[in-house]
């Protein structure tokens, strides 16, 4: 059992340590990326909030460099709806984590962006075309109205930000050590009308 849990031990250490050779020592200098939530917009269509938005997506140096050598990079945006008290906490009514891949294609030179949530993908022949694509949000389904009730006072937020979890582990733990990869928008907060 013992030599088991060595091995594993091993292994992943193996790994981390081929990810830093990999990646050079590039890593520990480069720019940080910055994800920037631009605007933001709701309208109720037969008793749904849909969603606009806009965000600027700029990746990190690490971030490109793991990208073309074949690691996708998970993008979650996060939206959260909360019922303003004044004596209270506000209380927290629902949470959505809407989660996209992209990734890169050597042979064919074509950036792939995947909703995770849907299964639909879209190929770009650029990184900026599919950046662009990413940071547009129309019509996204976030909130029922028969959860929100008359005389209150809500208020939606919402951030963008790189799943560091869904990082293969040699590279997570590099993300761990190194700024360049915990990239996430401010919330950007509006409120909700009835």
């Amino acid at each position: 059992m013992r030599n088991r849990n060595g091995n594993a031990f091993l292994s992943t250490l193996a790994m981390f340590m081929a990810g830093l050779m990999c990646f050079g020592t590039a890593w520990g200098e480069n720019s940080n990326g910055e994800f920037t939530v631009r605007g933001v917009e709701t309208e109720l269509v037969d008793k749904v909030y849909r969603l606009d938005a806009r965000i600027d997506y700029q990746l990190s140096d690490r971030m490109l460099d793991a990208l073309h050598k074949g690691i996708p990079l998970t993008i979650a945006m996060d939206i959260e709806v909360w019922r303003k008290r004044q004596y209270l906490w506000n209380e927290q009514l629902a949470a959505v984590t809407q989660r996209y891949q992209l990734s890169y294609h050597a042979l064919t030179r074509q950036y792939q962006i995947k909703n995770l949530n849907t299964g639909i993908q879209n190929g770009f022949p650029t990184l900026h075309a599919a950046l662009e694509m990413l940071g547009t949000v129309d019509d996204f389904p976030m909130l029922d109205q028969q959860l929100l009730r008359a005389g209150e006072t809500y208020e939606a937020r919402l951030r963008t930000r790189l799943d560091i979890e869904a990082l293969p582990v040699p590279i997570r733990l590099l993300a761990y050590i190194y700024a360049g990869w915990r990239v996430s928008s401010e919330w950007h907060t509006w409120s909700l009308r009835l």
